[in-house]
């Protein structure tokens, strides 16, 4: 596990999983197939959501 001081440095951010940024748990490698799926699903959440606002941009730019 990295150190607050070193999470910088290696790039980790809102989205670390080691536990060094306070944000999300120790680092699992197996997850239940019901929790892989609830991680699938708020993964495809954000990207509707991300392509969403690309498409806002987007008509924004053509008036």
């Amino acid at each position: 596990m990295c150190q607050p001081r070193e999470s910088q440095q290696l790039g980790h951010g809102p989205g670390c999983s080691c536990g060094c940024c306070g944000s999300g748990s120790q680092f699992r490698r197996f997850y239940t197939t019901e929790e892989e799926l609830d991680r699938l699903k708020s993964y495809k959440d954000e990207l509707e959501k991300e392509l969403a606002g690309v498409q806002e941009r987007i008509s924004q730019y053509k008036g």
